[in-house]
């Protein structure tokens, strides 16, 4: 007898064509290629390329499972003996829908009909505010005024002539879209008749001119709230653009710009300006009245004050936005060094002079950089 034939089954890697190194994306993509190539309905009446596809179906699917691919790289086919396919032939196929959907996204329909929307959100708009310093620190009641779109009052919003309505589009049937068959995929489009609402509006309305909309101005009052800072944004919800078809309106965007004050500058919830004092106000010390946002208040500095002290008044700051408390108030004292004095103030300097003693230490160039920064 001669001795019987032996059945060697395909190497999964090969018949995928990719290295046994090949990582999951790689075998993904081989496997597109090779279920787009040999799927039976682009082979019709070609049993060849069933039995190739069948067969790259088989290997995708032991090799795209890490335990299965672990058996059978140690194993081979005997490791897998029950994990390719099954008595039903497809039913072990890995899922189309999985392969290619990261590629063709939404463009093939895998699943049954979809029908839009016929209702379309309305436009967000933005409004500039301007605040001055003040406003922004303790907040305003402002009215303002935009032009947004409305719904028409003619037509409620429907778009269609009064007593008449919009019809169901007999291009899409009222689906939203219409489908064609390419290779074995069904691919829907959106419809070019009804740009994907369904519907057709046959008799639109001639206030609107079949919008549904008109543009109008509107009158809101907008509360600023205490803290607000430069380029922050108020939403109003609602708002904006009134929605096409019964559609919800979009919002309404309050885009705050804060002018710049002549001499206070803010740090998050703090305030700090730079307070000029002459060189015996800072020796001897003084009492003066400086500004705050509240008005005027007394500070005092003692006695040998060094040019670059800052004083700190609680509570005297920016309040925080939608929360309590108050940021402080820094207030840094610059001692000034006259440019020009009279023959008799030299004279006075020269004495003053000779009665100081100065010690002319070295000092890091962090300090002297500090102290250009003062006077800068």
């Amino acid at each position: 007898m001669s001795p019987t034939a032996r059945v060697t089954k395909a190497d999964y890697y090969e018949v995928l064509g990719v290295e046994r190194t090949a990582s999951e994306q790689e075998l993904k993509s081989a496997y597109r290629k090779l279920a787009m190539q040999y799927h039976p309905d682009r082979n019709p009446d070609d049993p060849k390329a069933e039995e190739k596809f069948k067969l790259a179906s088989e290997a995708y699917q032991v090799l795209s499972d890490p335990d299965k691919r672990a058996a059978y790289d140690r194993f081979g086919h005997a490791g897998v003996s029950n994990g390719g396919m099954d008595a039903s032939g497809f039913a072990g196929m890995p899922d189309l829908g999985d392969i290619f959907g990261d590629i063709f996204g939404e463009m093939f329909n895998m699943g049954g009909t979809r029908r839009s929307s016929r209702a379309q959100r309305g436009r967000d708009l933005q409004y500039e505010l301007t605040l001055t310093f003040e406003e922004a620190v303790f907040g305003k009641q402002s009215e303002i005024q935009i032009r947004r779109m409305e719904n028409c009052a003619a037509c409620q919003g429907s778009g269609a002539e009064p007593g008449h309505g919009p019809s169901v589009c007999q291009q899409c049937a009222g689906r939203g879209q219409v489908r064609f068959q390419q290779g074995f995929f069904s691919v829907a489009r959106t419809c070019p008749a009804c740009g994907g609402t369904g519907s057709i509006v046959n008799n639109p309305c001639r206030q609107c001119r079949g919008d549904g909309r008109q543009s109008a101005d509107h009158t809101i009052n907008v509360t600023v709230p205490a803290g607000i800072e430069d380029h922050m944004r108020i939403r109003y919800q609602g708002e904006g653009d009134a929605g096409r078809f019964g559609g919800p309106s979009g919002d309404l965007y309050i885009v705050v710009s804060v002018e710049a004050h002549p001499f206070f500058e803010r740090e998050g919830n703090d305030l700090h300006y730079v307070l000029p004092v002459s060189f015996p106000q800072a020796t001897l010390g003084t009492e003066l009245m400086i500004p705050t946002l509240e008005g005027e208040t007394k500070l005092k500095i003692p006695e040998g004050t060094q040019s670059g002290t800052e004083f700190r008044l609680r509570n005297k700051g920016v309040p925080y936005l939608n929360d309590h408390g108050r940021g402080d108030l820094i207030v840094q004292v610059v001692a000034q060094v006259p440019k020009k004095l009279t023959k008799a103030q030299k004279e006075l300097m020269r004495e003053l002079s000779e009665t100081l003693t100065v010690e002319n230490t070295p000092s890091s160039r962090s300090f002297f950089g500090k102290m250009k920064d003062i006077f800068s």
